[in-house]
């Protein structure tokens, strides 16, 4: 497939959006959200939200960033990733979502890099845009105040940019993968979302909660819950099917579950009695 330059300025805009929305306070530097616009632009949103779905269940771990560790940026397989799926979906030797994960992990990685360049060159904006308030001088005081906003808006375009110029670039060198390789990064990047979760449990689990997470394991492992997996017929459109198989993921089957003792656990939980402290005698008696 190859990308347009109308489209490649549109990706490029997504992600400048989608990139500096993250400072206003919108969840727009998500996996999840980045694919879909790149799914909506390319037209093909099944493939953007496949690989979407499974980055997000590996960067929701990534996100948490454990004691001073920085977390790979979402915009390496949000952007990148479903690029590298969408453009060769039509080709023998296709990227499939899970090795587009696995690919585009060190571009992420290359990407918070890149941020956290672009938050040192402007560290000095808050002290700049006080001592513009100060001395009334307004113009002074907005461009200190979004600097970093339009920063990231302009990052994000040329990441976004570039990444959709080079794809055809990109697709040439992976068409020379070896099949064997392109396998193992598919195994690799199926591997992603396990570690998200275990980055997640190792700082949010306590000893009261780990007979629940053996209850999902229990339940998504051996019993194989029920499952609407989305899948593209022939005409490209998704369809929800049914599966009972093991190698889905029962996600909506162990989150009901999981919502019903989480319930149970908050209605028990006994009501808090406040203290009643009673004074006895006056201030004068605190020295007695």
């Amino acid at each position: 497939m190859t990308i347009s330059l109308i489209q490649a300025i549109l990706i490029g805009l997504w992600t400048a959006f989608c990139f500096s929305g993250m400072l206003l306070g919108l969840y727009t530097n998500r996996c999840i959200v980045l694919s879909l616009g790149v799914g909506v632009i390319l037209g093909d949103i099944s493939t953007a939200l496949a690989v979407g779905a499974i980055s997000e269940l590996a960067y929701m771990g990534f996100g948490v960033g454990a004691g001073g560790t920085v977390p790979p940026n979402p915009i390496g397989p949000g952007i990148f990733g479903t690029l590298m799926a969408i453009t060769t979906v039509a080709a023998k030797d296709k990227i499939t979502p899970e090795a587009a994960l696995a690919l585009s992990t060190p571009i992420a990685v290359g990407i918070q890099f890149l941020q956290t360049a672009t938050y040192t060159a402007f560290a000095g904006a808050p002290e700049t845009a006080k001592k513009a308030l100060k001395n009334g001088d307004i113009r002074k005081f907005k461009m200190a105040a979004n600097g970093t906003i339009w920063a990231f808006a302009l990052v994000g375009f040329l990441l976004g940019l570039v990444g959709a110029l080079s794809m055809e670039t990109l697709t040439n060198l992976f068409a020379m993968i070896p099949p064997v390789l392109l396998n193992g990064l598919t195994l690799a990047g199926k591997m992603l979302p396990a570690i998200g979760f275990a980055m997640i449990l190792s700082v949010m689990a306590k000893k009261e909660l780990i007979p629940y997470i053996i209850l999902g394991y229990v339940l998504a492992v051996y019993f194989g819950l029920p499952v609407l997996t989305p899948t593209a017929n022939g005409d490209g459109l998704l369809t929800a099917v049914s599966s009972s198989s093991v190698a889905g993921i029962p996600t909506i089957g162990v989150a009901l579950i999981a919502t019903i003792f989480a319930l149970i656990d908050m209605f028990r939980k006994p009501a808090k009695v406040e203290a009643e402290t009673k004074t006895e005698g006056d201030d004068r008696d605190d020295w007695i």
